[in-house]
């Protein structure tokens, strides 16, 4: 992963993107949301059933590349790349965090 000196609830973020659903899913809040292709997810198991589904479809990596700050939430630029149709793809992550954790993460183009 690129240094971006991410805060590192986000860090972990990107981690645990690597590993698993459940390892995901503690980096939320308990009523955290994540909006993603147009759905939003709420709460930890919503969560870990939303990286498992992403994780059964494709198979990815995401390098996060620039890391900008407003309005109290962090915006990372990341390029995805995998098996899914558009490969590659510069996504960005708006995460809003909480206490050391993340509320909100919503991913748009």
């Amino acid at each position: 992963m690129t240094d971006l000196n991410l805060p590192e609830p986000i860090a972990a973020y990107f981690r645990a993107d690597r590993q698993n659903p459940d390892a995901l899913a503690r980096c939320f809040t308990p009523q955290a949301t994540v909006k993603d292709e147009g759905r939003t997810h709420t709460g930890q198991d919503a969560i870990r059933a939303w990286k498992e589904s992403a994780s059964a479809r494709f198979d990815y990596t995401t390098e996060p590349f620039v890391l900008e700050q407003d309005s109290g939430h962090h915006t990372v630029r990341s390029r995805v790349t995998g098996n899914f149709p558009g490969s590659p793809v510069n996504l960005r992550y708006r995460f809003r965090l909480e206490r050391g954790v993340i509320a909100s993460l919503e991913i748009t183009a």
